[in-house]
């Protein structure tokens, strides 16, 4: 078994990595530089774990899955989505993104994960009690997965006409149709990824364009610009040394949230 992962800000790779030291899984990040075609073909099940952005696959994933569509061709799927509140069909819209058939999902979960959204007023910060709460609660749940998966078990979380119901409610005004790779004009993504600020008290430290997954910062001669292709992982807004940079919801960040673990 294969685990690969795409985690903005660690939620996902602590699910990735817990599940796969119980399956005794091989586990990497889709941001490592690495010949992913060799470890799918080398592997007949791959558990895929992704953050749900508004009922959707994150563009960083849909991208690598686009890019990999052959490899995951005859494959069994093990799908887990991380969200902060329930997405609706979070695990089930990464099939979307593959024609009908194209691989076999024997499994599919959600998870609740602490916040990481640092600057909607709506959205609070996660406590640290609460958090202990959730990750015990994700550890139980990961317990049960791996005993469902060692007997047999198929659970698709998700899957229902119910789920697919729900997440359209938020996908479509998020994303558009769940089967594209790219985020239809207009919708809240395509503003999103090309909508990353820069506030005047940067320092240019260079810190966000170093840990940006797609790539869409840069730091030259003292100024930090952005490239219109943002995945909306929050990873550099909870990074910033001076709390500068913001994408899509631009109101200040009151607290940063570091991962888990740290």
């Amino acid at each position: 078994m294969l685990t690969i992962y795409f985690s903005g800000t660690g939620n996902s790779k602590y699910i990735a990595e817990t599940f796969s030291k119980r399956m005794g899984a091989a586990c990497h990040s889709i941001e490592e530089d690495l010949d992913f075609a060799a470890l799918f073909n080398a592997h007949d099940t791959i558990a895929v774990c992704y953050p749900i952005y508004g009922s959707r696959v994150p563009l960083i994933m849909r991208e690598f899955a686009a890019k990999h569509t052959q490899d995951f061709a005859g494959k069994r799927l093990i799908i887990f989505a991380t969200q902060l509140i329930f997405s609706g069909d979070g695990a089930r819209v990464f099939v979307d993104l593959f024609p009908g058939g194209h691989a076999e999902v024997i499994y599919a979960a959600h998870f609740i994960m602490p916040n990481n959204v640092n600057n909607l007023f709506i959205l609070r910060q996660t406590s640290d009690r609460r958090t202990r709460k959730q990750l015990a609660r994700a550890e139980r749940q990961i317990e049960g997965v791996c005993r469902d998966i060692h007997g047999g078990v198929v659970k698709k979380t998700g899957f229902s006409g119910f789920a697919k119901f729900l997440g359209n409610m938020q996908g479509k005004a998020w994303q558009g149709s769940s089967k594209n790779a790219f985020a239809a004009q207009g919708s809240m993504e395509y503003k999103a990824k090309h909508g990353v600020k820069i506030r005047e008290n940067c320092n240019a430290c260079g810190l966000c364009a170093q840990i940006c997954p797609m790539k869409n910062l840069s730091c030259d001669q003292g100024k930090v610009e952005q490239h219109g292709n943002c995945t909306i992982c929050y990873r550099c807004i909870n990074a910033c040394p001076k709390q500068a940079i913001t994408v899509f919801f631009h109101a200040k960040p009151k607290w940063q949230y570091k991962g888990l673990g740290e």
